[in-house]
């Protein structure tokens, strides 16, 4: 049963203006030397983290900020080869069709951070850094954001999340509450970051799923122990049907042997009611004992008399509560770890190479009162190693393209609301940043168009645009769009958002009797920034993709979510520059380019 803490584990932290930080979003996280962390927090504050009291029912110490406020929330924290990896989700969770949520990462050597990106940019500067894991893709799922984690039988990591499916957006159309069903992917794991499946997105339709049934189970929810065979001791099962468990002393095997690359877990906790000086327990892999050894404070991995490896237990461990031990074996390689919640909060872990395969039975080996459960064991999953290609950059198409060389556009351009502030000279189309806006019925922007070309093609410019850091400028922006009219278009900027600079791709559509605006989230900017929008057309449905990339380089690219046109529109492509005129800033834009 649940007790009610008569205290709030974190409390409420007053803010700027009398109002209150946002306090919400809780992720609790146990690392290898027991400790216990809570990662809170939103937009509104940013994201911080806390220890916890050993009970995990009061913060200790001073918390410290590890994602910055006004970009990050909903943080889930996991250790995976030597790193802790925060999850955070950016953009809005519930614009509707416009809904542009997604999640980012970064990692550190640490749990309380700093956390920085693959770029190796700190998710806690003003120009915050954070590498895309999960983003929409074209597909019927937009807003894929706010995820949990978890790992299959096989070993295979797994994203949880919830989305807006664009067609069906609200609960009561049209408009309200958003209705954000969860769903499930893959993780992948490649050159270190995590993306879902490979980078590819979202699924839409049948997929893989996540193993729940191994070759070899151990549920326990029936008296018998079918399938398995005493070597040594005595076993029973207590209870039976959800609560059956495995209880007693020796070793059980099972009656299968298992083969090739292979993973075994099972749930344990040690019964004995006096201290913690024997009953080493845990796992067999074809005569290969994995043991967790309170006595020792050791987490141990043996062949027959020789010990081939160990590693510490936190200081206090008794083994009385329940933890889950999973063993892999690719080749000759051994991972063991330890954890309380099976959900990348390893306490403990260990790595070993064996001088064979293993190549026979699995089971259980408890050398003083022990139980348990969910004892399993099948084939280990086959890693992913390659990234889904990026969009492709052809030949240039000089017809469709300007290097603002001249002293005037090319031809070609055509004004929606025209600035006669821009001037072209020097290689550079520069463009007093405007006190003017596109989103919403206003409409008081200026748009420098042209016409795109038929079929795949990506549009390109270099854009250098100041707008220092750390001070509210919202929401001077400059960069690309792709447009079809003022209510309907997708636009890729560099842009201020209070104290942030972000590369943002907002979208505005005509949605029952009004507009629908909302922002999907790309790579940290610098002052000086590439853009690319990738256009593609869907063979089945006929809609335009334009998928969003940027570079603080011109070389390395990052690549965020897709926003879609529908079938039997004609949209250009072009430059922007608005969002508020003090301070004072032009946008220089160095090129436009359009790729086959």
């Amino acid at each position: 049963p649940w007790t009610v803490a008569p205290d709030p584990v974190v409390a409420p932290r007053p803010g700027g203006g009398g109002g209150w930080l946002w306090t919400i979003d809780p992720a609790q996280f146990t690392d290898v030397d027991g400790r216990k962390y809570l990662y809170y927090g939103s937009y509104y504050g940013g994201i911080s983290v806390t220890e916890l009291t050993p009970d995990g029912l009061r913060a200790v110490g001073q918390p410290t900020l590890v994602a910055i406020d006004n970009k990050f929330e909903g943080s889930h924290v996991v250790r995976h080869d030597g790193y802790y990896y925060l999850f955070a989700s950016t953009a809005n969770c519930c614009a509707g069709p416009a809904t542009g949520y997604s999640v980012h990462v970064g990692r550190s050597t640490s749990p309380r951070g700093p956390f920085t990106d693959a770029d190796g940019l700190p998710l806690v500067a003003s120009r915050a850094g954070g590498t895309p894991v999960l983003t929409q893709n074209g597909n019927r799922w937009i807003g894929t954001g706010h995820n949990g984690f978890l790992t299959d039988l096989t070993g295979q990591d797994w994203l949880v999340y919830h989305a807006i499916d664009r067609a069906d957006p609200y609960l009561d159309e049209p408009f309200g509450i958003n209705e954000r069903p969860m769903l499930l992917d893959r993780l992948d794991w490649i050159d270190g970051w995590p993306t879902v499946r490979a980078g590819a997105g979202p699924s839409d339709g049948r997929t893989e799923a996540p193993v729940t049934t191994g070759a070899v189970d151990g549920r326990f929810d029936r008296p018998a122990l079918t399938g398995w065979r005493v070597t040594d001791g005595a076993w029973q099962v207590v209870g039976t049907g959800p609560t059956g468990r495995l209880a007693g002393t020796g070793a059980l095997v099972s009656r299968r042997a298992l083969g090739g690359d292979v993973r075994v877990e099972t749930d344990l906790r040690l019964t004995s009611t006096g201290p913690a000086t024997g009953g080493a327990s845990g796992l067999i892999l074809d005569g290969v004992a994995v043991l967790v050894d309170p006595a020792a404070g050791r987490l141990t991995v043996h062949a027959g008399d020789a010990t081939l490896g160990s590693a510490p237990l936190p200081a206090g461990f008794t083994g009385r509560d329940w933890h889950n031990l999973a063993v892999e074996v690719r080749g000759r390689q051994l991972v063991a770890e330890l954890s309380p919640a099976r959900l990348g909060d390893q306490v403990a872990t260990l790595s070993v190479r064996l001088d064979r395969p293993v190549a026979g039975p699995v089971g259980v080996r408890a050398d003083g009162p022990a139980e348990f459960d969910n004892l399993s064991g099948t084939r280990l999953y086959q890693p992913v190693h390659r990234a889904v290609p990026a969009p492709r950059v052809g030949a240039l198409l000089p017809a469709y393209s300007d290097e603002f060389d001249g002293g005037t556009t090319g031809a070609g351009w055509q004004w929606v609301r025209p600035d006669d502030r821009v001037t072209v000279a020097g290689g550079a189309l520069r463009w007093p940043v405007q006190s003017a806006d596109l989103v919403g019925t206003g409409n008081t922007a200026g748009v420098l168009l042209r016409d795109a070309p038929d079929g795949d093609y990506v549009v390109e410019t270099k854009l250098t645009l100041d707008l220092g850091e750390e001070t509210v400028r919202n929401y001077q922006q400059a960069g690309l769009v792709a447009y079809v009219d003022d209510d309907r278009f997708a636009r890729l900027s560099q842009v201020a958002i209070w104290n942030t600079r972000q590369v943002e791709y907002g979208y505005e559509l005509p949605f029952g009797d009004g507009l629908a605006y909302g922002g999907n989230i790309g790579a940290a900017p610098a002052t000086t920034t590439w853009l690319r929008l990738a256009h593609r057309v869907d063979p089945v449905s006929g809609e335009h993709e334009f998928r969003a990339g940027s570079s603080r380089d011109g070389t390395h690219w990052t690549w965020s979510g897709v926003w879609t046109f529908p079938a039997g529109t004609t949209p250009r492509i072009g430059l922007v520059a608005h969002g508020g005129a003090e301070p004072a800033v032009t946008a220089e834009f160095d090129y436009l380019h359009v790729y086959r």
